[in-house]
């Protein structure tokens, strides 16, 4: 049985480049609400929207949707989470799943996999997930996240940069992927809310700074990232037009 744990999803209307992106209509619904109907088919007990805007409010209300409002002065994603633990009242051993705002087709099972890690491995302040990378063009692309575990699961370190480094295999260029194969990072986190309350007041590591990755804090001060290894990519994202368009296609084909 999956354990009891809560998915708060951040959704703000700050997108550059894709503007108002929480409310981007996919198959007559808002994008926000498709990632809540999404996280609501999870073992979930309580799925609640973060946002600092009325418009998302309002647009969650009319679909059914929880909402919670933050603060719109946050300066990361975790703060605002933070608060929102604060403002439902979750005590300090409960466990919340942040689930992005911008994974309208993230699989209710991943959510549950997330949970369920750290509700086992007592040892880690946070789970995430990743999966075995298949193209030496995303191994080698910056803007895809790897990550390196140790023996028991546990994340050594998370990168923009081809990680690990197959010396021999690499010695003339990146033509191959190593064996195993590289992990690719999936951003969605599992926390405790003791943890989560207290990782804003961490100070900022200079590995998360240089790489732009804010897990690294957590790595940086001690704390350990329990990493499931789903057996599939999960489904895209949406950070463009061109990716809403991709995602649009795929409900439309769905009959969504």
């Amino acid at each position: 049985m999956v354990a009891t744990f809560t998915v708060l999803i951040p959704a703000r209307m700050a997108s550059s480049r894709l503007p108002d992106k929480p409310l981007a209509d996919i198959a007559g619904k808002p994008m926000v609400v498709r990632v809540a109907e999404r996280a609501l088919r999870s073992g979930a007990a309580r799925v609640v929207v973060a946002t600092d805007s009325t418009a998302v409010e309002t647009a969650c209300r009319a679909h059914g949707v929880e909402t919670v409002p933050t603060r719109a002065d946050h300066p990361s994603g975790s703060d605002r989470l933070a608060e929102a633990c604060e403002r439902l009242g979750l005590a300090d051993e409960e466990i919340v799943v942040n689930v992005q705002g911008d994974e309208p087709l993230i699989q209710p099972a991943l959510v549950d996999a997330v949970a369920t890690l750290l509700r086992e491995r007592r040892e880690a302040s946070m789970s995430t997930a990743a999966h075995a990378i298949d193209s030496v063009a995303e191994f080698t692309n910056p803007n895809v996240v790897k990550v390196v575990t140790d023996a028991q699961g546990l994340a050594l370190y998370f990168s923009r940069a081809p990680i690990a480094w197959w010396r021999d295999g690499f010695a003339d260029g990146i033509r191959a992927l190593p064996e195993p194969r590289p992990l690719r990072h999936i951003g969605i986190y599992g926390y405790r809310v003791g943890f989560l309350r207290a990782f804003p007041a961490l100070p900022q590591a200079p590995l998360e700074i240089a790489e732009a990755l804010e897990q690294l804090r957590a790595l940086w001060h001690g704390h350990r990232i329990a990493v499931h290894v789903a057996p599939q990519a999960p489904g895209p994202g949406v950070d463009t037009q061109d990716d809403l368009d991709r995602v649009r296609a795929l409900f439309a084909a769905a009959g969504a």
